[in-house]
């Protein structure tokens, strides 16, 4: 019988306690005497086509994701937010200090002043030429010389507003407020580093719609269609993991030129309890095979291995290690180790040793 090795695999000297005629299997437990049968729950094994997976790891994102930045570039003169807090629209994020934008103003408004004087000193030329024109004291090229240069001062006196009216709007920017409802995910900044106009100084995860982003090598991600539905684990309260479908929303063809895989991007349905930010498992099915399905109660551990007891035609339990696959429900799908026809324990009256005499209570 395949396997067989591990028939020295025994447990023995721990008490475990009983509230119903089976209990399941737990790593220690005390050994039956192998001279008295013991009452088991049996299941009859039928192999089937089941799928394979290809299970590729992924990170649940919102699809609204902001990158927020400073205008201007200056040290950061103050934080108000830290990684996992929600924040609404229009929220102060942070401070940069904004002694640059000021000297700005300055300079602008200096200019202006400039310019104005500078108007007017052309205007009044350009009203006694206009005065001597009248009286064609003074020829037409001449008179427009004088209205050029008025009407040049005219315009850079309305450029120097423009740039003052400019400077003064950076100064708004000093703080950064929250553009969309969101939660901080990421703080790239601390306080009295230099932000540079376009650098990333915090990261804002929307409220709306989830999404999960994987990277698949080419020859998994070559079938799938957008609106596939996607078997998604993430982990749940209490390192319980939860199932949930979510659908093939984006495919990007070109490949990452240093992974050479592609980004496939899955939506989860709006009533899935999620926040962004979580490890996820995504199964992905890549073909079909022959399998076996277990109750998961079947399903032992002993000494880190995994495996089941197998029940030959003399009565006799033996365990026998495995390879799982996927769990689909209360069942665990067993890629390697058992065979069509073969009968395993599913619970016993007592913990089990190998080679011991079973009586089956109630084959399922």
């Amino acid at each position: 019988m395949p396997f067989s090795n591990l028939n020295q695999y025994l447990l023995t000297g721990c008490l475990v306690l009983a509230t119903s005629p089976f209990t399941s299997y737990a790593e220690s437990a005390i050994a039956a005497p192998q001279d008295e049968a013991v009452q088991v729950s049996l299941v009859e094994l039928k192999a089937s086509q089941q799928p394979v997976y290809a299970t590729l790891p992924g990170v649940v994102k919102s699809a609204d994701e902001v990158q927020v930045a400073s205008r201007f570039m200056g040290y950061v003169r103050k934080i108000n937010v830290h990684e996992g807090e929600p924040v609404k629209k229009g929220t102060t994020l942070l401070l940069i200090d904004p002694v640059d934008v000021e000297g700005g103003i300055g300079q602008a408004k200096a200019a202006v002043a400039q310019a104005l004087a500078a108007m007017k000193n052309a205007e009044r030329d350009f009203e006694r030429f206009s005065a001597l024109y009248a009286e064609e004291a003074i020829p037409e090229a001449q008179f427009q010389k004088y209205k050029l240069a008025f009407d040049v001062a005219k315009s850079q006196y309305e450029a120097a507003k423009t740039a003052l009216k400019t400077a003064r709007g950076q100064l708004s920017y000093a703080e950064i407020k929250a553009p969309i409802n969101g939660i901080v995910t990421a703080k790239m900044t601390d306080v009295g580093q230099l932000a540079a106009p376009g650098s990333p100084l915090l990261s804002l995860q929307g409220e709306g719609h989830l999404q999960i982003e994987v990277q698949a090598d080419h020859q998994t991600y070559a079938p799938l269609t957008v609106g596939q539905e996607i078997k998604v684990e993430i982990e749940g309260l209490n390192a319980q993991p939860i199932t949930v479908l979510g659908k093939i929303e984006r495919k990007v063809d070109a490949a990452d030129p240093l992974s050479h895989t592609h980004l496939v991007k899955i939506g989860l349905g709006d009533d899935a309890l999620i926040t962004p930010g979580i490890y996820a498992r995504v199964f992905i099915p890549v073909e079909a095979q022959q399998a076996i399905e277990i109750p998961r109660e079947a399903l032992r551990i002993r000494a880190g291995i995994k495996g089941v007891f197998v029940v030959d035609d003399d009565n006799k339990a033996h365990f026998r290690m495995v390879r799982p696959g996927m769990t689909q429900g209360d069942k665990i799908i067993v890629l390697a180790g058992l065979e069509d026809g073969e009968k395993v324990v599913v619970e016993s009256a007592q913990p089990l040793i190998n080679n011991a005499t079973v009586t089956a209570g109630g084959d399922s």
